[in-house]
């Protein structure tokens, strides 16, 4: 060991630069993530989610595309399938949904009063349907069949009864139940 004070001077000397260093470049590192979260903030600030889509949950019975007759499948002038569905304690609306195999399907739903869960069970449909808001998603059936869609987002005290049925039917009779339905946007899984 060296007792030269002129050596300890130049070790204190090195770490004293070495400890600047990390310094500096942890405070570099600090600026870099604060920048990225104002950055960030103000940016999605300036230009919200592009799907977001909000709706006045004290008229949802009264005017616009959650009325009641307006509810279900609907077939669209492009072949494309739009079932609207409203979510309140404790049941969904309708409570049976037809769909068509091989077709897009456009899912649009909403709450008249609380967060829901929507999931349709062996598919990959699953969100939260939230007061004010409209939840959109797409999918395609592969296959014919009959699906639980069960609310799994707590509710209240009546949640566990809170489900609904999705029923997959061929795109053949999906179409006839259609045309005999006419005016109807409401197809029914009741033969």
């Amino acid at each position: 060991m060296s007792t030269n004070p002129t050596d300890s001077h130049a070790s204190a000397d090195v770490a004293a630069r070495v400890e600047r260093r990390w310094a500096t470049l942890m405070v570099a590192l600090v600026l870099l993530l604060v920048a990225m979260v104002v950055f960030t903030g103000l940016h999605w600030a300036m230009m919200p989610p592009s799907r977001v889509e909000t709706i006045d949950p004290e008229t949802l019975h009264v005017s616009g595309e959650f009325v009641e007759t307006n509810l279900g499948s609907a077939l669209e002038s492009d072949g494309s399938v739009t079932v609207r569905v409203l979510a309140q304690q404790y049941s969904f609306t309708p409570q049976c949904i037809v769909v068509p195999t091989g077709v897009p399907i456009t899912f649009r739903a909403t709450s008249a009063d609380v967060v829901h869960g929507f999931l349709v069970t062996d598919t990959n449909l699953n969100s939260m349907v939230e007061p004010g808001y409209v939840s959109t998603f797409r999918t395609t059936f592969d296959k014919p069949g009959d699906h639980l869609m069960p609310c799994h987002e707590y509710c209240g005290t009546g949640h566990q009864g809170m489900w609904a049925h999705v029923k997959v039917i061929d795109r053949d009779a999906f179409m006839q139940l259609a045309n005999q339905a006419g005016n109807s946007r409401r197809l029914s899984c009741v033969k």
